[in-house]
């Protein structure tokens, strides 16, 4: 019975000593979980007053805390902040991870470390999020050009401006057929940053006390400086007497460019526009147009939104990160490569995006650290030693206890 009793603390020993070995080696592995050996004893059915005879394994119970964050520079790396789990797929299988060390594979897919894709909700055409998790692809090659087809412009307009008589025929060369002048970029359907003219004209009052109106002519130009077209006659725009714009806006420009890009119609919205005894200024312009683009990086914010940027000031959003949460993430089935699976007792993922729900955050460019703590695992091993050592004494001298019977 002695045997028996040592060899099972024997057999415990070393459960501790592979379990705290599997700690240390993990020690600088990302979003490692540190775990502990549990253990029961053991006692003979019935035993009464009688001493136990061992111990055995009750489980193997993970330290679930988060590690510290470690930045790593690579915008492309993700931490979880609080609660949740990464969810990846590798042939059809969902698998679960706290290793946020991610990069794009050779179809511009996000992928983690193992090559496994990253799931989230991709962003429709429409600009919601997709109500099924799928692999986030990302544009890495050249976005096209976007032909500007609306044009915000707020401006200042100066009531103290010379009103300028009706007979005199505007002329963009005629400073003084014009109180104001400004000019905006339009991008055509290839991309050339090609300019608009806008010059603007104080009329004449309708009736005594009545508050001028002021008409905006338009010269389209070519990217190059030339003229497309003649000046037309964008809008003509009225003002209340506090000021405020009141009619002429939007107003839809025609434009043919002449260069092969297709012709343009540029809805121009003025909102916003003031008169009063003020300077002429352009206090904000927005333009849906761009020129052409290449690939320049991507970025994870918090949210889990994964954003692309380009050489052309554009920001494209390719969808949001998923993030799984547990009943009970004690039950997640630990699988090579940083990775977990559901299991019966953890019950199926809920999923989510990040700092919705029980869902934490994500901080990019950072990657969690393994929570397993060096200093205290040498001292558990220490003990595991000194157990494993005095149950094989106990062995020995069982052994020799048994011989000398035998010699008797």
């Amino acid at each position: 019975m002695t045997m028996q009793t040592a060899l099972s603390g024997l057999t415990g020993a070393q459960t501790g000593l592979n379990t705290v070995s599997n700690d240390l080696a993990n020690a600088s592995t990302t979003a490692f979980k540190s775990q502990s050996a549990l253990f029961e004893d053991i006692y003979p059915a019935g035993a009464g007053k009688l001493p136990g005879i061992g111990t055995g394994l009750e489980g193997i119970s993970s330290d679930l805390t988060q590690g510290a964050l470690t930045a790593t520079g690579n915008p492309l790396d993700a931490a979880i902040q609080g609660n949740g789990y990464f969810v990846t797929e590798n042939n059809g299988a969902q698998q679960y991870t706290r290793d946020g060390a991610f990069q794009l594979n050779s179809n511009g897919q996000l992928v983690s470390a193992n090559g496994s894709n990253v799931l989230g909700y991709a962003q429709t055409a429409s600009g919601s999020l997709g109500s099924t998790l799928g692999p986030i692809t990302i544009n890495t090659g050249s976005m096209g050009a976007s032909a500007t087809g609306n044009l915000g412009l707020t401006l200042s307009l100066n009531s103290g401006d010379a009103v300028i008589p009706s007979t005199t025929a505007f002329s963009a060369t005629n400073p003084a057929s014009y109180d104001q002048s400004t000019s905006v970029v339009t991008y055509d359907s290839l991309g050339n940053a090609n300019r608009v003219g806008l010059y603007f004209v104080q009329n004449p009052a309708a009736s005594a006390g009545a508050v001028p109106g002021w008409t905006v002519y338009a010269q389209p130009q070519l990217a190059n400086g030339t003229n497309a077209g003649t000046p037309q006659t964008l809008t003509t725009l009225g003002f209340t007497s506090a000021g405020a714009l009141s009619s002429g806006s939007p107003a839809t420009l025609n434009v043919n460019w002449g260069n092969g890009a297709a012709n343009s119609a540029i809805a121009f919205n003025l909102a916003g526009t003031t008169l009063a005894a003020q300077s002429f200024s352009v206090a904000g312009i927005t333009n849906d147009g761009y020129a052409p683009g290449s690939y320049s990086g991507t970025t994870i914010g918090t949210n889990g939104a994964v954003q692309s940027t380009y050489s052309n000031g554009q920001t494209v959003s390719a969808g949001t990160l998923g993030l799984a949460n547990f009943i009970n993430q004690e039950g997640l089935t630990p699988v090579t490569g940083n990775l977990y699976s559901a299991s019966a007792t953890s019950g199926q993922a809920v999923l989510g995006t990040p700092g919705t729900g029980l869902a934490g955050t994500l901080s990019g460019g950072n990657l969690e650290a393994s929570n397993a703590s060096t200093s205290s695992l040498l001292v558990s091993l220490i003990q595991y030693q000194q157990a494993y050592q005095a149950n094989t004494s106990v062995i020995q001298t069982e052994q020799q206890d048994s011989q000398r019977l035998v010699q008797i």
